[in-house]
C-alpha cells in the first residue's frame, strides 16, 4: 500500500463529526500522519429583483473567517502531538472535499455518514455517497449509526475481496499493512453466489459446494500471490447480509472493502460498497 501521509477530516461540528475525532486520532498517530480538519462553508444566496440567485461574497467571507477560527479551537486536545492544519473553504460540500483531497494529493478521507433516525438510517449523507463515488483515494466511514461503538484502534479487520485477482491481490496487501500497522489481526472473506434456492435437494447442495470449493482454491492461489499469510474464510450467501453478519459474528471493528472508481468495470462487491456502509457495525474503510 501507499503510505498514508495525508488524511482529510472534512468537519461540520455535528456530533457524527465530534464522535470521529477519536478515529482520525488513531489512525494519524499510528501512521505518523497529518491531518487536515477542512471545513465548507455552502455558499449563501440571495434574490434580487430579477429573481436571480446572487453570491453574497461579503458574507462568505465572514462565515470563513468564524469556521476558520471554529476549526482552530476544536478539540485540540484529542489531536494533541499530530501535525494538523485548519482549511476552510465555499462551495458544494462533496465537491469542495474531493478536489481538496486530489489537489493535496491526500491519501485518505475520513468522515461520518451521518445516518441515523427513523428514516435518514436508510440513507447515505449526500455529501458522503458523492464523496464515495468520486473520491480516488481511500475513504473511511464511520459506523452508520447515532452511536460509535467501535475502538478507535481496531482489533479486528475484515477484509472482504471480490473482483478481478489483480485488484484483489492489491487490496489483500493494502488490508495486510493497514492492519499490521493498526496493531490488528486480519481475516480475508470471500462470499460466494448462492446458486439454488433448494439445497435441501442433494445435486443443489453439491454444486453449491462445488462453487465453494472453487472459490476456495482461487483464495488460496491469491493470497500465495499477494504474499499475505491471514485467515480466510468463503461463506455463501447476499453479498451485504453476510459481509455484515461475518463482520458482527467475528466482532470485527473495522470492515475493509474495494470500492474502485466510478469509471472502472465494477465487480460484484464493489457494487454493494453504498449498503455495505450503511448496515455495517462498525466503520467501513473502502479503497
Amino acid at each position: 500500500m501507499e503510505p498514508i501521509r495525508h488524511i482529510v477530516f472534512p468537519f461540520d461540528f455535528s456530533r457524527q463529526a465530534f464522535q470521529a475525532v477519536p478515529f482520525v486520532g488513531a489512525i494519524a498517530s499510528r501512521f505518523g500522519t497529518k491531518v487536515t480538519v477542512l471545513g465548507v462553508v455552502p455558499p449563501v444566496w440571495n434574490t434580487v429583483a430579477a429573481d436571480l440567485p446572487v453570491l453574497i461574497g461579503e458574507e462568505v467571507e465572514e462565515r470563513e473567517r468564524d469556521l476558520q477560527s471554529r476549526l482552530e479551537r476544536a478539540f485540540a486536545e484529542e489531536l494533541r502531538g499530530i501535525t494538523t492544519e485548519q482549511v476552510t473553504t465555499t462551495g458544494d460540500p462533496a465537491l469542495r472535499i474531493v478536489d481538496y483531497a486530489h489537489s493535496q494529493g491526500a491519501d485518505l478521507i475520513m468522515m461520518p455518514t451521518h445516518g441515523f433516525g427513523i428514516f435518514r438510517s436508510m440513507l447515505l449523507g449526500s455529501v458522503t455517497a458523492k464523496v464515495l463515488h468520486d473520491a480516488k483515494c481511500p475513504v473511511w466511514t464511520a459506523t452508520h449509526a447515532e452511536e460509535q461503538r467501535s475502538p478507535a484502534e481496531p482489533r479486528t479487520i475484515l477484509c472482504a475481496v471480490d473482483g478481478d485477482p489483480q485488484k484483489t491481490v492489491c487490496l489483500m496487501r493494502w488490508a495486510a499493512e493497514f492492519s499490521k500497522t493498526m496493531g490488528a489481526s486480519l481475516k480475508l472473506l470471500h462470499v460466494a453466489p448462492l446458486i439454488s434456492d433448494w439445497l435441501a435437494i442433494p445435486s443443489e447442495r453439491e454444486l453449491q459446494e462445488q462453487v465453494r470449493t472453487e472459490a476456495r482454491a482461487k483464495m488460496e492461489s491469491l493470497l500465495a500471490s499477494a504474499g499475505v499469510d491471514a485467515p480466510s474464510t468463503i461463506a455463501v450467501g447476499k453479498i451485504t447480509d453476510t459481509i455484515v453478519e461475518e463482520a458482527r459474528q467475528g466482532g470485527a471493528d473495522l470492515i475493509v472493502i474495494g470500492r474502485g472508481s466510478a469509471q472502472a468495470t465494477l465487480g460484484r462487491l464493489r457494487t454493494h460498497v453504498y449498503s455495505v456502509v450503511q448496515q455495517s457495525p462498525c466503520p467501513v474503510l473502502s479503497v
